[in-house]
């Protein structure tokens, strides 16, 4: 169900989304074989915007009752700011449809790096080579110099951000970011067995400690906890580099983050390398801001994908506070989702070509249930016990199969992996979105080779 304000504003002219879903009520209306003059009074009042996706009329009897309970079915064109529905539902593929539409997953964009990046609020990044993977998969002439340059130049960030994990953010997006996960930041890094071996330590002593000391220069971890230790000699030099590194904004220094570097990184604050200060809390514009851009990106979704996605609590009361700038639809469970109006919500019928996505990929991180891209019997062979995840092949949307990527002084392989076989066309579209990946990521040696392994079912 979409606001007051919403709903006057598709009157007066608005879209659902980026033509994804709007129509012409009478054209659609005409398709469908509902007509008479009662029927075009009815339509009147409806206003501007709907599309009947199952109505099945014979004649002009079946008029606009039989058009709006079909439009109750048809998640995609109940999402429309002006439909006056309470709270429609959304089946697993008109969400996977949404998420792979708003990823540029559906189609490639022709959008910088930065853009990208700041539209995706952000890559996960614990290892250097998956968000360049993961920007290839969405971008058109993408290459690996053009992620590189944009963080050589300061405009791209490699920091600890969601979750408490590592990601690739705009640097505007790390000021703005920063301090609304600054809370969750903590309190993670105090609940780890790490911190529990300093407890009784004055935090704000250390956190002053740690950024005086990289003021001077950039340092890794190791150095950084050295020069901690010799102030706290009776602690563990890594327990209070890694206490650091979360309570005060921290960046990762080039070459590290970069394509192929897998040695230990540098740290440098974010004043000395970004030249502005991050403020120590936020204020909950900034916190709704967020909540707004997360629903850009990944919507729609729950509170419980809020919270899994950012680590923030009381995420549900956010949502309620801001429910009247949103749409709220619900899933096949019943759980209330949250969509902003003008957000794309494709037709759950809409064509979606195949994808290779890189390890600890966004689409797989950002719900609490992952059903609108991920078969839940199919989650063990993606994520592993000890937190790793997987770099997947997407078929029709959803999760179909795993993809590794090998190189030696002279060749690349590339090697699927599907969970089923594979129809003729899927073969050759995949075969060539791995082509292209060589391509870009192997330019350098002489052989490129695509290779398909056994299918494999998982238990």
């Amino acid at each position: 169900m979409c606001s007051r304000r919403t709903r006057r504003e598709a009157a007066a002219g608005g879209g659902a989304g980026r033509g994804w879903v709007r129509l012409d009520r009478r054209a659609a209306f005409r398709e469908r074989g509902i007509g008479g003059r009662r029927a075009r009074r009815q339509r009147r009042a409806v206003g501007a915007g709907w599309a009947f996706d199952s109505v099945r009329a014979r004649s002009s009897r079946r008029t606009f009752r039989y058009a709006v309970a079909a439009a109750r079915r048809s998640a995609w064109a109940a999402a429309l700011p002006g439909a006056a529905l309470s709270r429609p539902q959304l089946s697993a593929r008109a969400l996977n449809r949404a998420l792979l539409a708003r990823q540029s997953l559906l189609e490639r964009s022709a959008q910088s790096p930065l853009a990208m990046v700041e539209r995706l609020l952000g890559l996960q990044a614990q290892a250097p080579n998956p968000p360049y993977l993961g920007l290839w998969t969405r971008l058109q002439d993408f290459a690996l110099d053009d992620l590189t340059q944009a963080m050589r130049e300061r405009r791209i960030v490699r920091a600890t951000m969601m979750r408490g994990t590592l990601h690739l953010v705009g640097a505007d997006d790390y000021r703005a970011l920063r301090p609304v996960l600054q809370p969750v930041l903590q309190r993670l890094s105090l609940a780890s067995g790490h911190a529990k071996a300093l407890k009784g330590l004055d935090l704000h002593a250390l956190r002053r400690a740690g950024f005086d000391a990289l003021r001077a220069a950039p340092l890794s971890a190791t150095a950084l906890g050295e020069a901690l230790r010799a102030q706290w000699p009776q602690h563990d030099c890594d327990d209070l580099a890694r206490l650091v590194r979360n309570i005060e904004p921290l960046v990762h220094v080039p070459p590290a983050g970069t394509w192929d570097w897998h040695k230990p990184a540098a740290f440098a604050t974010a004043l000395d390398w970004l030249g502005a200060a991050i403020a120590d809390a936020p204020d909950e514009d900034a916190v709704d801001a967020m909540a707004l851009r997360y629903l850009g990106a990944f919507g729609p979704a729950s509170a419980r994908d809020l919270a899994a996605w950012s680590g923030l609590a009381a995420t549900n009361q956010r949502l309620q506070r801001l429910r009247s700038r949103l749409c709220v639809f619900r899933d096949e469970d019943g759980t209330e989702l949250f969509d902003l109006p003008d957000a794309p919500r494709p037709p759950p019928e809409l064509p979606a070509p195949p994808r290779l996505l890189p390890e600890f990929d966004n689409v797989l991180l950002a719900h609490a249930r992952r059903a609108r891209i991920l078969d839940e019997a199919l989650r063990p062979a993606v994520f592993s016990r000890n937190g790793l995840v997987a770099a997947t092949v997407l078929v029709d949307g959803f999760v179909a199969g795993l993809w590794k990527l090998q190189r030696d002084a002279r060749a690349a392989v590339l090697t699927i992996s599907p969970f089923r076989r594979l129809a003729a066309a899927e073969r050759a579209e995949l075969e060539a979105q791995a082509a292209d990946c060589l391509r870009v990521v192997a330019a350098d040696r002489e052989r490129h080779e695509v290779r398909y392994a056994r299918v494999q079912r998982p238990v």
